[in-house]
């Protein structure tokens, strides 16, 4: 099985997202974007260089005189400017130039900072996504969206980078480890929450089948929230709108992120702030109190935590102040009136706020 979707930008084809089971059909990708006479960088991490750098270089199907590899460590605290400088030290010295590529071959963090090192260098050249984690694939490597943190500020810098290329090889998950794995879920799972109730109730029939990584399943689940990312990014390509509306579980969810140093991952983050805003959404009179816990407990069969210890309230609060969603007028909150219906909502106190953060903190007695 195979798939491909066109996503368009200002109602004109940006790039193709092709989700197959190998990377048999790279070159040819590569083929019908022109680019095979080029210099490519394939920017990973640590992890991912050994396991796929290679296989990547030989499926590319050009000179492999012409490819480089960048591995840096693995993990958010790689992603920064410093990674960025490297990265383009790094094709300054192969002589990179305008016409050339950049392949971001990993999981969020390398789509995000090799997108951002393809925007800037040399005012843009062209980036070709092959995302590694589930995360990645269903989220991240869609929509253009690159960038680095800056101090406490995630995603504070960064640049939209429409990709020349997504190329999806599901089979890569079968060596993803399993906490990467589940933390993925978060972004797929807030699919269903924001857009598509339906979509919501077939991943609770297909729970069995995402555990054990069955390919049919994966394959329809990847396409399915490709697809409804398209059509978001189709629509708000800038985020100026609707586009927001993916950062559902996300406001708290980066504050806790950051608070936390990194030490819990970004889908778990989110499931934490997915907790939070739909806790917000039931006392804001916009869920009843059933789905609030449903939605809740949801999270836990896809071993996604549903509370958090060792956090202080206030200075998650005083975090989401420097998100960079948050604006003069207040902070963007994403709250659902519904399963598959979310809204844009400013209104969010402070009180609100604490009153979810101590909802989903664990203490001792286990309150």
């Amino acid at each position: 099985m195979s798939s491909v979707l066109n996503v368009s930008v200002n109602k004109k084809p940006a790039y193709d997202i092709v989700i197959e089971r190998d990377f048999d059909k790279l070159a040819g990708e590569i083929e019908k974007l022109g680019l095979t006479e080029r210099k490519f960088m394939i920017v990973t991490d640590d992890i991912v260089s050994p396991i796929y750098a290679d296989k990547v270089k030989t499926a590319l199907g050009v000179d492999e005189a012409g490819i480089f590899v960048h591995a840096f460590k693995a993990g958010e605290k790689s992603k920064n400017m410093d990674t960025v400088i490297d990265i383009l030290k790094d094709m300054t010295d192969k002589k990179f130039n305008r016409k050339d590529v950049v392949i971001a071959l990993g999981g969020g963090v390398v789509g995000d900072v090799a997108g951002f090192a393809a925007a800037i260098y040399m005012r843009g050249i062209a980036v070709i996504q092959i995302p590694t984690s589930l995360l990645a694939q269903v989220d991240s490597s869609v929509g253009g969206k690159t960038g680095v943190d800056l101090d406490e500020y995630k995603n504070m810098v960064g640049a939209f980078k429409m990709p020349a290329l997504v190329y999806i090889n599901t089979s890569v998950l079968s060596t993803l480890d399993a906490r990467q794995y589940y933390a993925g879920m978060a972004e797929v799972m807030k699919y269903g929450l924001i857009m598509d109730g339906a979509f919501y109730e077939w991943l609770l029939g297909k729970m069995y089948e995402i555990h054990d990584k069955d390919a049919d399943t994966l394959e329809e689940m990847i396409e399915h929230c490709c697809a409804c990312k398209q059509r978001i990014v189709e629509r708000d390509p800038l985020e100026q709108g609707d586009r927001a509306l993916l950062n559902f579980g996300h406001t708290i969810g980066h504050a806790i992120e950051k608070y936390k140093g990194f030490s819990l991952l970004h889908g778990e983050c989110v499931a934490l702030g997915s907790v939070a805003a739909a806790y917000i959404s039931w006392k804001k009179d916009r869920l009843s109190m059933d789905e609030y816990y449903e939605i809740r407990d949801m999270f836990v069969p896809f071993n996604l935590p549903i509370s958090v210890d060792d956090v202080d309230p206030e200075e998650i609060i005083k975090l989401t102040r420097s998100d960079k969603k948050a604006e003069s007028d207040g902070i963007k909150f994403i709250l659902l009136k519904k399963v598959g219906k979310a809204v844009i909502d400013k209104s969010v106190t402070e009180k609100e706020m604490f009153e979810a953060l101590n909802e989903i903190i664990f203490t001792e007695d286990g309150e």
